[in-house]
C-alpha cells in the first residue's frame, strides 16, 4: 500500500512539475513585464550597431517577422512573444528551432499569443541572416 501511494505522489509531483514548466514565465513572475495595451512592445531592447549577416537580418526580420514579433524582436502585446528573452537564449532554444518555427510553424508553448504558422517566402539565407541578428541583438541585451 506504501508504494502505491509513494508512487501516487511521484506522478502527481511529476504533472504539477510538467504543468509549472510550460506556463508563460510572465505567468510564474519571472518573465517580462508585459504591457496592458494591445501592440506594445512587450520589451524593451537595446540594438547594437549591426554589420554584415546581422544587417542583412534585420532587414529580412523587419520585412518577414516584425509584424508579430515586434520591431528588434521586442514582441507584440497581442500578437506575438519578444524573441529578445531569456527563452530563447541558445541554450534553450538553439538556432534550428528558428529553422524549424520559420519552415513548418511551432505550437504555442511558452505565451498565450497561439500557435505560429510558417514563414512564407523566407529562403534559407533570410533566416540563417535573421538568426544571426537575434543573436547578436539578444548579446547586446544580456542574452546568452
Amino acid at each position: 500500500m506504501t508504494r502505491i501511494v509513494m508512487f501516487a505522489a511521484l506522478v502527481l509531483a511529476l504533472a504539477i512539475g510538467v504543468w509549472v514548466v510550460q506556463l508563460p514565465d510572465d505567468k510564474l513572475g519571472n518573465g517580462p513585464e508585459v504591457s496592458s495595451t494591445t501592440g506594445e512592445a512587450i520589451v524593451a531592447v537595446i540594438v547594437p550597431e549591426l554589420s554584415g549577416k546581422a544587417a542583412l537580418g534585420a532587414n529580412a526580420f523587419d520585412g518577414l517577422c516584425a509584424g508579430c514579433h515586434g520591431a528588434n524582436a521586442g514582441g507584440i502585446e497581442g500578437k506575438g512573444p519578444p524573441l529578445i528573452h531569456k527563452i530563447y537564449e541558445p541554450g534553450h532554444h538553439g538556432d534550428f528551432a528558428f529553422v524549424r518555427a520559420t519552415q513548418q510553424g511551432v505550437r504555442s508553448h511558452h505565451w498565450s499569443f497561439g500557435d505560429m504558422p510558417p514563414v512564407s517566402g523566407a529562403t534559407d539565407a533570410d533566416i540563417e541572416a535573421i538568426i544571426a541578428y537575434i543573436r547578436t541583438v539578444q548579446r547586446a541585451n544580456d542574452i546568452y
